[in-house]
């Protein structure tokens, strides 16, 4: 990405950029905006991977496409909780399959119950100025939630809720086989770390997720930081960690 347009997005998350010198200077972050919507469309980056087809031989390929199609269709037929009843339809998640980075939430929102796709909302929109800041399109990289149904008045979903959910994002898990999870949210963070310590104090470090050991950062959920912008400078941390994990894959 050309260092004209890379400033540009970092501005659309409010992270002020420092002339670098010898040695480089650590990006200077200060606040974060939510209009990324309104800067051009971006040139793809090296770390951006579209849909691509796969250098299995077909059939494999064809079954990789079946167990996504497979699993859909599991979760839109899935009433093995009370969400499922409240909803307008599932939010199985969008993006990339074959993403180098896998983002988890928290359960959908009203607009996102709406829409059938995580994130659209305002805390949707500063999501998707954070990746931009990290050199990603939103269709570059994979994004679901814990829950696929959103909960009455946008509560938290209930543990039992959670662990009903989890067998299908295990599922998308394994078969986008990422490079690195970025967690959102208390939520997300203690469900798949299976914790409850404060994402204050996950945020900031490696963990590894699982049996495969992936390696998972925790950041602020977009939505708390519309909430409380004097933590988006922390977050922006966090994803500077995660873009180190994926250059060094």
């Amino acid at each position: 990405m050309e260092e004209a347009r890379r400033k540009a997005y970092l501005t659309a998350m409010g992270i002020t950029v420092w002339q670098r010198r010898d040695p480089p200077a650590a990006v200077a972050p200060e606040t974060m905006v939510s209009e990324a919507e309104s800067l051009p469309a971006p040139e793809r980056t090296a770390g951006e991977r579209t849909l691509v087809e796969t250098t299995a031989t077909a059939p494999m390929a064809e079954s990789a496409a079946d167990q996504w199609s497979d699993l859909r269709r599991r979760v839109s037929a899935c009433s093995a909780c009370s969400l499922r009843a409240g909803c307008t339809q599932t939010v199985f998640g969008v993006g990339n399959t074959q993403a180098d980075l896998l983002i988890i939430g928290e359960a959908p929102g009203a607009d996102e119950d709406r829409q059938g796709e995580p994130f659209v909302g305002p805390a949707g929109q500063l999501l998707n100025a954070m990746l931009l800041a990290m050199g990603f399109q939103r269709e570059a990289v994979f994004i679901a939630n814990i829950v696929k149904c959103r909960p009455p008045s946008n509560r938290n979903p209930k543990q039992e809720e959670a662990l009903q959910c989890e067998p299908f994002l295990l599922q998308q898990i394994a078969l986008t086989q990422p490079k690195v999870i970025l967690s959102l949210g208390a939520v997300s963070a203690h469900n798949l770390l299976k914790t409850d310590i404060p994402v204050g104090r996950l945020r900031g470090r490696i963990h590894n997720y699982g049996d495969s050991a992936i390696p998972l950062v925790v950041t602020y959920h977009p939505a708390y930081l519309l909430r409380s912008p004097e933590q988006k400078a922390k977050s922006w941390q966090d994803l500077q960690l995660a873009l180190s994990l994926l250059r060094e894959q």
